[in-house]
C-alpha cells in the first residue's frame, strides 16, 4: 500500500494543526525556533525545525514501503530507495548480497579528515507482514506519527539521513568519515549480517545505534541484555494409549518435567531469565507421544553468565531413562554492558543534550540489538538514539513528532564531537 505525495502532505497539514494546541517549548527564540547554548547546535536545531515536515514525510515514505524480514523482495525495495537517498548526499553505496534475506546496505561518506569512521547502525526490516499497512496506516494523531515500523526503527533511519544532510549544509562538510549500515535481518537474529556489522565495527572509532529511545523521556540505552535461543527436543516411545499404555514412554511428560527444571534456572537478581515460550508435541490423543519440543528464550545481563547457562541447559539429564534429550541453539547476542567506552559516549551525548535544553537519561533494557555485537567486541557503542515513542511491534506503534528535531540535533552533534 503506497500513499501519494498529496496524502502525505495532508498528514503534514493535520500535524501542523495539532501542534497549535500543544504546550509551547520553554527554550524558543522570538521566531519560535528552539535554541541551544552552543551556536553550532542552535544552527542545527534551526535546520531541523525548518525541516520538521520533511522529516515526517520521509518517515511516512519509509513506513509505507513494507519490509518484513522474511520477504527479500520487499526488503530490497526499501534498500533501493535508501540507496538513492544516501547516494544523493554523496555516499558510496555498497550492497552486501544475501540470498535468503534482503541485501544489506552500506553507505560510506568520506571526509577530508583522516581517521577511522563513525558507524551509524540500524535495520530496514520490520516484524510486520505485507498487508499490515492496510490495517495500521501511517497516520498522525495528537502530535504522534503512527504506523508499522515507525518506532522500530524507520524514524531512526530518517534521523540518519537528515543528520548527515545537516552537517553537510550547516557545517559545509562532514567532520569525519562516516559509515552507515542498514541490515535486513535484525528482527530475526542478524544471522546473515552479523559478520558485516562486526567487520565494519572493527574499523570504527565508535558506533551509534539508531534503535528507538527508551521510555517517554527519550533515554538512550547504555546496557542491553544478551539473548539466547535454545530448543529442547525429547524423544520417547510411542504406544496405543488404550491397548498398550504401559509400553509407551511419553515425550510430553518428560518435557514437562524438564520445563520444571528449566524454570528453576531463573536468577532475576542477576538479570538472568529463562523462559519456555513455545511447546509442541504428540500426534493424536490416543497415542502416547514419541516426540515433544520446547523453544527457550534466555536473557543475560552479564557476559560471564553466558557459558554457565549454556552448560546447565546442555547438561540436563532425562528423568525417564527410556527417553532421549537433545538441546540445540545458543547465545546469539552477548549483553551490551556499560563499559567505560559506552559511558564516555553517553557523557558526551548528555552534554550535547544539556546544551539543547534537556536532561538526557540512560537506561538498561532487556531486548537485544546489533549494538550488542559491537559493544561485545569492545567498540564504544551508544544505543537508543532513534525516535521517542512507544508500541514497538504493536498496533499502537508510534513516535512523538515534536521530539524529532532535537533527536536529529543530538545525533549530528555527536557525529561532530566524536569525529
Amino acid at each position: 500500500m503506497r500513499h501519494s505525495a498529496a496524502s502525505i502532505g495532508a498528514k503534514i497539514i493535520l500535524y501542523r494543526e495539532t501542534i497549535k494546541h500543544m504546550s509551547p517549548n520553554n527554550n524558543k527564540n522570538k521566531r519560535g525556533v528552539e535554541t541551544a547554548s552552543d551556536p553550532f547546535l542552535t544552527r542545527l536545531l534551526e535546520f531541523f525545525e525548518q525541516r520538521r515536515d520533511s522529516i515526517v514525510e520521509t518517515i511516512c515514505e519509509l513506513v509505507e514501503i513494507e519490509s518484513p524480514s522474511d520477504d527479500k523482495v520487499a526488503c530490497d525495495r526499501i534498500g533501493q530507495v535508501l540507496a538513492v537517498k544516501f547516494g544523493k548526499l554523496g555516499a558510496k553505496i555498497t550492497r552486501h548480497k544475501s540470498a535468503q534475506f534482503g541485501d544489506h546496505l552500506q553507505a560510506a561518506f568520506e571526509s577530508k579528515n583522516p581517521g577511522n569512521p563513525m558507524l551509524l547502525l540500524g535495520h530496514m526490516d520490520t516484524v510486520y507482514s505485507i498487508g499490515t499497512l492496510s490495517r495500521m496506516p501511517c497516520r498522525i494523531s495528537d502530535g504522534k506519527l503512527y504506523g508499522p515500523g515507525v518506532f522500530d526503527m524507520k524514524s531512526g533511519i530518517a534521523l540518519m539521513i537528515f543528520a548527515i544532510e545537516a552537517l553537510l549544509q550547516v557545517d559545509g562538510a562532514l567532520p569525519g568519515n562516516v559509515n552507515v549500515l542498514l541490515v535486513s535481518d535484525e528482527e530475526i537474529g542478524s544471522g546473515s549480517s552479523r559478520k558485516i556489522t562486526e567487520n565494519l565495527a572493527r574499523q570504527s572509532r565508535a558506533v551509534l545505534v539508531l534503535e528507538p529511545a527508551a521510555g517517554a523521556d527519550g533515554s538512550v540505552k547504555t546496557a542491553r541484555k544478551g539473548v539466547g535461543e535454545y530448543t529442547m527436543r525429547v524423544t520417547g516411545v510411542s504406544a496405543h494409549a488404550g491397548l498398550d499404555p504401559g509400553k509407551g514412554h511419553s515425550a510430553i511428560v518428560e518435557l514437562a518435567r524438564q520445563i520444571e527444571r528449566i524454570t528453576k534456572l531463573n536468577d532475576l537478581t542477576r538479570g538472568l531469565s529463562v523462559n519456555v515460550g513455545v511447546i509442541r508435541g504428540g500426534t493424536r490423543s490416543n497415542v502416547v507421544p514419541a516426540e515433544a519440543s520446547a523453544d527457550i528464550d534466555v536473557r543475560i545481563a552479564r557476559a560471564s553468565d553466558a557459558r554457565s547457562i549454556d552448560r546447565k541447559l546442555r547438561s540436563m539429564k532425562v528423568v525417564n531413562r527410556h527417553c532421549k534429550l537433545e538441546v540445540s541453539g545458543g547465545i546469539n547476542r552477548l549483553p551490551m554492558e556499560r563499559t567505560k567506552g559506552v559511558a564516555a559516549i553517553y557523557e558526551k551525548a548528555q552534554a550535547i543534550a544539556k546544551n539543547l535544553g534537556w536532561q538526557l537519561g540512560e537506561a538498561a533494557v532487556g531486548g537485544g540489538s546489533d549494538g550488542n555485537f559491537t559493544a561485545g567486541m569492545g567498540i564504544p557503542t551508544l544505543d537508543g538514539l532513534g525516535g521517542v515513542g512507544e508500541g514497538a511491534h504493536a498496533i499502537h506503534e508510534s513516535i512523538v513528532i515534536n521530539e524529532l528535531p532535537r533527536r536529529a540535533a543530538l545525533l549530528a552533534g555527536l557525529l561532530k564531537d566524536l569525529s
